[in-house]
């Protein structure tokens, strides 16, 4: 019985995701496919690891898209908290990704977690993008200037100077759970992040 929950989960995890691609698995919305800038295949991986499982999680204030401020510690004892670093505002990958998270909202409120995504890109830029892409429920930040100061902190920025593709979980102590540096032409599967959000849960 438990190896069918199992199989169960992993395959309700798939059917979400695969609704979550909204726009993208039926094309993205005519308005912001004509927006999104095609890059080539890029080096995967680009960047020095700087951070380790276990390690304290470096604090950061990063203004939002929203208007306000957000900052890591405003979450220490609360929740846990998911950051999704992407590269670039206005690029394919990034522009499914975070809409995807929109129809997950339930799986992070179950883990009792917060996403966060942050970015290089500007306010103004951020604000064009995310208002095409729809609203999502969670908040969005400029690791803008010092330019990828906080990518920086976190070992994920590239020497173009856009940041990688990545998850880090950091539990309610502030402590990092899990990261993945993913490779960046790809998004990171849905069931890889839920499965380390259960982990929270023992």
């Amino acid at each position: 019985m438990p190896k069918r929950k199992k199989i169960y989960g992993a395959f309700v995890i798939g059917v979400i995701w695969l609704l979550s691609l909204g726009p993208v698995a039926h094309g993205l919305a005519d308005t912001l496919k004509e927006n999104v800038y095609e890059v080539e295949q890029l080096k995967p991986i680009d960047s020095v690891p700087k951070l380790k499982v276990g390690d304290k999680a470096p604090g950061f204030t990063l203004p939002a898209v929203a208007g306000k401020k957000i900052s890591l510690s405003q979450y220490v004892g609360k929740k846990n908290v998911v950051i999704s670093f992407v590269p670039a505002a206005w690029t394919p990958v990034c522009s499914e990704q975070w809409p995807g998270y929109n129809i997950a909202k339930t799986i992070f409120d179950q883990y009792d977690a917060q996403l966060i995504g942050i970015t290089v890109d500007n306010i103004p830029t951020l604000f064009a993008w995310t208002k095409q892409m729809g609203k999502l429920w969670f908040p969005v930040l400029s690791d803008f200037w010092p330019h990828g100061a906080v990518a920086d902190k976190y070992g994920v920025l590239r020497s173009d100077g856009v940041s990688e593709r990545a998850l880090f979980v950091i539990d309610k102590k502030g402590i990092v759970r899990y990261i993945d540096i993913h490779d960046i032409n790809k998004r990171p599967p849905l069931d890889d992040l839920v499965n380390e959000l259960k982990k929270l849960k023992k």
